[in-house]
């Protein structure tokens, strides 16, 4: 990953392939950002008509490169769009630095090292900057042939090095900052490279052998329960989706506990490493992309390893539920009825509704520490991406004042997400004749129907969210701001923050 420092030096005298400048988008035209002092006077002042002249706004995500001035130690100035300028005394917002930095680091890929000159008033600029720039240069390479020069096959390497001018690196909050940034950063590419490797190389077992490995490298505790272990504890659900697979199924907890700590949080991610829709086969087209069906237990997954590395003063328990849905001759078939791990039973009417199966078993599980909430991540529902469309995840909750709070953290961090019901008149339409529950209910709704679903299987008086992320934790279209093609880490962030605020009693 790029190499991340602090430091005081001054633009002209650092030796860099680029310099990088932040540009705001003005009433009357582009102006330049603070932070690059130096840089516009060695233009005499007039960088932001040069600017303009080459046909730079300021606008977010643009990116204008021009000629460093007589004198620069590096060749080349990088002015990246920050979007609107701030209003008078106002600075420019953490996610405006953040995606301005993260489409710098894209743009500079095969670089060695850039200097960022972009805007920092305070040591929580610097982790927004730090973050970007990590985010922005990520690259799934493992599956690329890379020559000598460092010049991929298909592409380039990522920007090795980057230095944030302005910065102070014996300052204990700016060193802080950039730690955060680095931590959460390095787990959020981890749960991206797991999104974006192939399903032939990542089914359940090799997914809890990469949390495995992981726990030992950061003393966190973990425990994977196998089919035997699954069948022995009446893990139905998960033993039901994995059914029709050759590779079998994997419940794997991870437990990072502080010493210091006075609540608890359990989070648990949905981890289908591959879904063909089982039985009820998902039609051509909307199979390609099915390895990132494991993406809310990446996401799980990355923020425990966080925690830990962070060191936050609250216990956090991951949980994946990680399977396989694939069709066969020993595949669960719709009108099958499952025996939960609640002890529950639930009549499967269509086996591509499968995420809520093996979450049941999971929340149910997580419910028996009794934490004080639980949060679920899941790729769950099309019909969630049909509501919000492909960058933005739903947020339901047994409890108003939970939801908010957690709606809150995914603002703070950057992460578009909306607040969603729970209608309870939906909740009729999984009666079944059969069983205690369906798994299917209405079509209209269909994404607020499998909140309710899981909500049966949540512990009596837990707070409770679930995260419905269909829509962005796979990017299918070309990257923007420090968002990559392919995973993107989607609710990691979120989660970070949620337990950093519960560790300082700040959740509500």
């Amino acid at each position: 990953m790029t190499a991340l420092t602090l430091s005081t030096a001054a633009a002209p005298g650092l030796r860099a392939d680029a310099i990088v400048i932040g540009v705001a988008k003005g009433a009357k035209g582009p102006v330049v950002a603070p932070g690059a002092e130096a840089v516009d006077k060695a233009y005499d002042g007039r960088l932001a008509g040069v600017l303009e002249t080459l046909g730079a706004s300021g606008a977010e995500g643009e990116v204008t490169k021009l000629p460093a001035p007589s004198g620069f130690k590096a060749p080349v100035v990088v002015a990246v769009g920050l979007g609107a300028e701030p209003e008078k005394d106002a600075g420019f917002d953490a996610e405006a630095l953040r995606r301005a930095a993260g489409v710098a680091a894209r743009a500079l890929a095969g670089s060695k090292k850039a200097a960022f000159a972009l805007p920092l008033t305070e040591a929580a600029d610097a982790g927004a900057v730090g973050e970007g720039v990590l985010l922005g240069a990520y690259s799934f390479d493992a599956y690329k042939e890379i020559g000598k020069d460092a010049k991929a096959k298909n592409g380039k390497a990522p920007l090795a090095e980057a230095a944030l001018l302005g910065g102070k690196p014996r300052d204990k909050a700016y060193k802080a900052a950039i730690e955060r940034a680095v931590a959460v950063s390095e787990e959020l590419n981890r749960a991206r490279d797991l999104i974006n490797t192939p399903p032939n190389d990542l089914n359940p077992e090799a997914f809890a052998a990469v949390a495995q490995a992981a726990a030992k490298e950061h003393g966190i505790k973990v425990q994977v329960l196998d089919e035997k272990a699954l069948t022995k504890g009446g893990y139905g659900g998960i033993l039901g989706v994995g059914a029709g697979s050759a590779a079998g199924p994997r419940l794997v907890k991870l437990s990072y506990t502080s010493s210091k700590a006075t609540k608890s949080l359990a989070f648990v991610g949905k981890g289908i490493t591959y879904d063909s829709g089982g039985i009820s086969l998902k039609p051509a087209g909307h199979n390609e992309t099915m390895k990132c069906d494991m993406s809310g237990a990446a996401a799980v997954f990355a923020v425990v390893v966080a925690a830990a590395r962070l060191g936050l003063e609250v216990n956090v328990t991951g949980w994946l539920a990680l399977a396989e849905n694939m069709p066969s001759g020993s595949a669960t078939r719709p009108g099958d009825v499952l025996r939960m791990y609640s002890g529950k039973t639930v009549e499967v009417l269509n086996t591509d509704a499968e995420g809520r199966l093996v979450l049941a078993d999971a929340l149910w599980a997580a419910s028996q520490e009794k934490p004080d909430a639980i949060i679920d991540v899941a790729t769950l529902t099309g019909a969630m991406m049909l509501a919000l469309g492909s960058r933005t995840y739903g947020i339901m909750a047994n409890d108003d004042a939970f939801r908010t709070a957690v709606h809150e953290a995914s603002e703070e961090v950057g992460e578009p997400a909306w607040p969603m019901p729970l209608p309870e008149h939906l909740r009729k339409g999984m009666d079944s004749p059969t069983a205690d529950i369906a798994n299917m209910g209405e079509r209209m709704g269909g994404g607020l129907v499998a909140g309710l679903f899981l909500r049966e299987f949540v512990g009596e008086g837990i707070a409770w969210a679930h995260l419905d992320i269909a829509g962005p934790a796979f990017n299918e279209g070309g990257p923007f701001g420090y968002t990559p093609k392919g995973g993107t880490g989607t609710a990691v962030r979120t989660l970070v923050r949620v337990a950093e605020r519960v560790a300082l009693g700040d959740l509500g």
